[in-house]
């Protein structure tokens, strides 16, 4: 059994790469690497182009017709160059994606796992979402990856398509055995200010101390990304219990979406006190306001993760960080070499 990762040189695809080879399924890698690393590649099967290059996509079912699978990670996906640059998000994220299923369907793979984003939901008054949560995405990357889901689900009515959406929010951590890990060397949100902050021996500033949470900071939901990459392979194993492939006339679209998440969140001051208990009481963190563009944020309810999948996170949040640190060390031995 084989399964076609695209973006599986980047951060989450690579880790779910290596999830997927540890319970002997055989990862097949595509990707550019615009932004994905050579050697997260390493002792996989790897073909380097576009998911909208159709030739090649053709090639790489026909050298390997036992892909069961797709998952489809590749994207663009930071917020503030969405905002600069929509055109290349919308190019790449819906108009790559619409190719990339067109593909899928002419070469009879009809099982899609997509990686998303529950950043395009409109939280709750409590500040969590759900599936059911009205879908409101507050940027160019966000409404780019719900239009091309609602492209995906019309897909799935009309054709042999089937499609298993995973949305998350933010993911942290390594590859525990430190394979692979963020390939950004100074990642924008807190946690990789506070690595930052942690290495260069200053205060980290906690922006914004009088939201409407249990503590005055804001919230997010941060989830390890081996776990992320736990659920993918449940997709897979449990995709035919998902999203059935013989439907009665008027039973479903053959799109299902799920929410991953921790259920509860973590505030900017959850997370400092966990880093101080991964390095130490002399980490030091001081308040400041808030900036201009910040947000309360949000956190996932992963019930139905629970119920389909039988998935629930394993790592901690200070696993994460501890992991983080770890990676971060990794890394600058791979820029280094």
């Amino acid at each position: 059994m084989k399964v076609l990762i695209t973006g599986g040189a980047g951060f989450i695809g690579s880790t779910i790469a290596s999830a997927f080879a540890e319970r002997g399924v055989t990862p097949v890698v595509l990707d550019s690497l615009i932004t994905g690393r050579q050697e997260f590649t390493d002792g996989k099967i790897f073909y380097q182009g576009d998911i909208g290059d159709g030739e090649l996509v053709d090639t790489i079912f026909r050298e390997h017709p036992d892909i069961t699978v797709a998952v489809h990670c590749a994207a663009l996906i930071v917020v503030p160059d969405s905002m600069a640059d929509p055109l290349r998000y919308y190019r790449v994220n819906l108009g790559r994606t619409r190719d990339f299923a067109e593909h899928l369907v002419r070469n009879g793979c009809d099982r899609m796992i997509f990686a998303s984003t529950a950043g395009m939901y409109r939280p709750e008054a409590d500040l969590s979402v759900t599936e059911t949560s009205a879908l409101e995405p507050q940027n160019p990357y966000t409404r780019s990856k719900m239009m091309a889901e609602l492209m995906l689900e019309d897909v799935c009515r009309a054709t042999s398509l089937r499609v298993v959406s995973l949305r998350y929010l933010n993911p942290i951590g390594a590859d525990p055995q430190l394979r692979t890990g963020l390939q950004n060397s100074k990642p924008t949100h807190a946690l990789g200010k506070m690595i930052e902050s942690y290495e260069l021996g200053v205060p980290f500033k906690i922006t914004g101390v009088d939201w409407d949470t249990r503590d005055g900071t804001a919230i997010r939901d941060y989830i390890h990304v081996w776990d992320i990459a736990r659920a993918f392979c449940e997709a897979a194993d449990r995709f035919d219990s998902i999203v059935p492939p013989l439907r009665p006339a008027g039973e479903g679209s053959g799109y299902e979406v799920i929410n991953l998440g921790t259920g509860d969140g973590t505030t900017v001051r959850e997370l400092v006190e966990a880093f101080r208990e991964v390095v130490g009481d002399a980490f030091v963190a001081e308040e400041a306001p808030a900036r201009p563009g910040d947000v309360v944020g949000a956190f996932v309810r992963p019930d139905k993760a629970w119920d389909l999948l039988r998935w629930k996170p394993e790592y901690t949040i200070e696993d994460a960080i501890r992991h983080s640190l770890q990676w971060a060390e990794r890394r600058r031995e791979l820029d280094v070499a």
